[in-house]
């Protein structure tokens, strides 16, 4: 199975000590950044649009990456930025929205077209960020659709940098095995 895969001319750029599992798949106009790893099953498909993940970024087990290609509906669409040291928990959505840098995206959690999450954000398991939602950066959101719940503790935001360590670190140990 080839899961690296060109779509239309465009073709999968990834850093060489990234980890791309082999039942993962990554399909056209996608970036991938150093240190990061795309676990199993994730879908990253960049085939209506651009996809840029950051480094030590880690994509868990069954997520699915996503854009919104130009209509006229939406003239410019929706690409998908998910920048460093960013931490996307187990069977996420990411459609067409920017990620910032050193975030948390709780497992379960769907991210909508348009919106956009500042650096140093928790978002809680299961939690809907609507389309076109800004989530301000030094927040913990929980909920469908999330709600600002309180300011993280200094112990949350030094686990970012921790988490996206830990993650890097277990990525290089797959692609060794």
């Amino acid at each position: 199975m080839n899961n690296i895969r060109t779509f239309e001319g465009m073709t999968p750029v990834i850093a060489a000590d990234v980890w791309v599992d082999e039942a993962a798949v990554v399909i056209g106009d996608v970036e991938i950044g150093s240190g990061s790893s795309i676990w199993p099953g994730v879908v990253v498909r960049g085939d209506i649009h651009q996809i840029r993940i950051g480094e030590r970024t880690s994509i868990q087990d069954g997520s699915v990456v996503h854009v919104t290609h130009a209509s006229q509906f939406v003239p410019d669409g929706y690409s998908t930025t998910v920048g460093n040291d960013i931490t996307v928990g187990h069977n996420v959505t990411l459609h067409g929205c920017e990620i910032k840098d050193r975030c948390l995206i709780g497992m379960g959690s769907i991210v909508l077209d348009g919106a956009v999450v500042e650096s140093e954000v928790i978002i809680g398991a299961g939690s809907l960020v609507p389309g076109g939602k800004l989530l301000e950066g030094g927040y913990l959101y929980i909920g469908s659709p999330v709600k600002q719940i309180r300011k993280l503790t200094e112990k949350e935001i030094a686990f970012f940098k921790y988490s996206a360590q830990r993650y890097q670190e277990l990525g290089q140990r797959h692609r060794d095995a």
